[in-house]
């Protein structure tokens, strides 16, 4: 089979790959689509993020869905030719973190295309994958690229439970790549009252509007729009921070009301933080991590219809042409999420 594989920043190669058997508890996946994420990108762009690099060759990817094609000893709620989406949280279910209930931070998590541990965990962007069956999600009449999205709606489903009742609230999503109007479609479906988006990509904030949110404002164009939300001590109830960008986070600090709360989703690295505007508006200062139980809540949000993640699919290309598919990825004038078809 062929695997896509990081070797280095720019250097993205199709290789060869074993294929091989299901044992006991697990299933032989044909994958359909992947969805290239942030991490994927910062692997292609610099090689790795933070302190992470890549040490060895890594076959990238975590966001997938495929037809089961064969089944290992014991596996009996699925069928060959089932479409599943694959949750990549495997965690080790013995850590202390694991027996508190917080599987997301597992001291010894197994999630794909991670440069974290060495060895490397290895990634699914692949044709043929072995999961265990408890890592999938029936997709019933989803289409592939739906399923492929469960893990990104993941992420922003776990914070949401972590922001708490958003039904009534006033929301600010700062950042509006495919995890800030991700958030938007949740906040909408948990009864938020209004939602305002910040970006500075017109085409980002283009999504942003056609998934919900009741105002879009460029942060280029109109740098100073958010003021009149801070009057009066603020107006937002909770802000969904997902840019990673230090003053994003200030100019929406400013606009929370006192006791809101701020869910930092971003990731850009360390962040100056306005800490004397936490403390007088007692504010609540909360960080979300990946997911776990939250992936099949994902799967069936979709196909309940209550979520509809289809506007934010953007491109679908073949993996033959990856490369192409990480340069439009990157590329956020003219693209939200790009997926892969491995078919």
């Amino acid at each position: 089979m062929h695997a896509l594989v990081i070797h280095d920043a720019k250097d993205l190669r199709i290789e060869q790959r074993d294929v091989a058997e299901p044992a006991a508890g697990e299933v032989r996946i044909r994958l359909a689509t992947g969805g290239i994420c942030g991490s994927d990108l910062h692997y292609f762009n610099h090689g790795g993020f933070g302190t992470v690099r890549l040490k060895e060759p890594m076959i990238l990817g975590h966001e997938v869905a495929g037809h089961v094609a064969a089944l290992g000893e014991g596996v009996s709620d699925l069928a060959v030719g089932d479409l599943v989406a694959v949750s990549p949280s495997r965690p080790c279910g013995a850590c202390r973190y694991c027996a508190e209930g917080l599987p997301n931070h597992c001291e010894n998590m197994r999630f794909y295309g991670s440069a974290m541990p060495f060895p490397h965990i290895q990634g699914a962007f692949r044709q043929e994958l072995i999961a265990n069956a408890a890592q999938c999600a029936p997709a019933g009449d989803l289409t592939a690229g739906e399923a492929a999205m469960a893990e990104p709606l993941s992420v922003v489903l776990h914070a949401c439970k972590r922001a708490g009742d958003l039904f009534g609230k006033r929301v600010l999503v700062t950042g509006c790549g495919p995890i800030g109007t991700l958030a938007i479609v949740a906040a909408r479906a948990a009864g938020a009252a209004e939602i305002v988006a910040t970006d500075l990509s017109p085409n980002a904030l283009d999504y942003a509007k056609k998934v919900g949110a009741d105002r879009v404002i460029d942060s280029k164009a109109e740098p100073d729009a958010l003021s009149e939300y801070a009057a009066g001590k603020g107006t937002f109830d909770v802000l969904f921070e997902c840019s990673g960008a230090a003053p994003a986070l200030a100019s929406g600090i400013a606009a929370m009301r006192p006791r809101g709360v701020v869910m930092q989703l971003g990731l850009g690295g360390d962040m100056q933080v306005p800490v004397q505007a936490l403390t007088a508006k007692e504010l609540d200062l909360r960080g979300s991590f990946r997911f776990h139980e939250e992936f099949f809540t994902a799967v069936q949000q979709m196909r309940s219809g209550r979520i509809d993640v289809k506007p934010l699919i953007s491109h679908t290309m073949p993996m033959a042409d990856a490369l192409e598919a990480f340069a439009l990825a990157n590329d956020r004038s003219r693209a939200m999420k790009v997926q892969m078809d491995f078919s």
